[in-house]
């Protein structure tokens, strides 16, 4: 991937998706293969090392893997930044609210107080702040996996501009998504999985439209 650069992963279920997104972030590990980043290699054993290469990561289970439902939005949004830190070294309460407010008015969080439950919020104000949760740490490179799934039409619209405009910040996005249309609209460049394998890679076009996509997606 290119700086500033959105390419889109697709496949059918079971092709490895979220599989391929969860080994860049060191979540599980990988049986063979490589990651280069700036043109070296890296061994990606963990989250935390993952991070400290300037990759982060928003899972597809945020009921399970993100949100911590009896947190404050200001709780959940700090524990990237926390864990990168150590939790010996306390992030003071007055600067993790000033954190909260700053990507609260960034990414139109609703509502707008950071002491707020975070599991009283919308699913897509919940996806909001756990998209602001990695965005505190800065990321060269920033993993999606179906961040819009099971929110409403006005976030998912809100999601898609911003990753527009990190991409236009030279953020590059990795975006994991079943739904083909946003893949279309926000992607220049398409690597699409089957069994677990790439099989194809598709430079996005006036002329590319689905159907392409499934036909490689299914095999032919």
């Amino acid at each position: 991937m290119y700086r500033g650069e959105i390419v889109g992963l697709a496949g059918l279920l079971g092709s490895g998706r979220t599989e391929v997104a969860r080994l860049m972030f060191g979540a599980d590990k990988n049986d063979g293969g490589e990651v280069k980043i700036k043109g070296h290699k890296r061994q990606l054993n963990s989250p935390k090392h993952a991070i400290s290469n300037g990759i982060a990561f928003c899972s597809e289970n945020r009921k399970s893997e993100g949100i911590i439902p009896d947190l404050t939005i200001r709780e959940n949004m700090i524990l990237a930044m926390q864990g990168t830190q150590g939790w010996f070294k306390y992030i003071p309460r007055k600067k993790q609210v000033e954190i909260a407010n700053k990507y609260i008015g960034i990414l139109n969080i609703n509502p707008s107080n950071p002491e707020q439950l975070i599991k009283n919020l919308s699913g897509g104000n919940q996806q909001k702040v756990m998209l602001a949760r990695w965005l505190i740490t800065n990321p060269e490179l920033l993993i999606l996996d179906e961040p819009t799934r099971g929110i409403d039409v006005g976030a998912k619209g809100e999601i898609m501009n911003l990753m527009q405009s990190l991409s236009e910040e030279d953020m590059s996005i990795l975006f994991v998504s079943s739904e083909l249309e946003e893949v279309l609209r926000t992607c220049k460049r398409i690597a699409v999985l089957r069994d677990r394998e790439l099989v194809s890679e598709i430079e996005n076009s006036d002329q590319i439209v689905q159907q392409d996509i499934m036909k490689e997606m299914a095999g032919g």
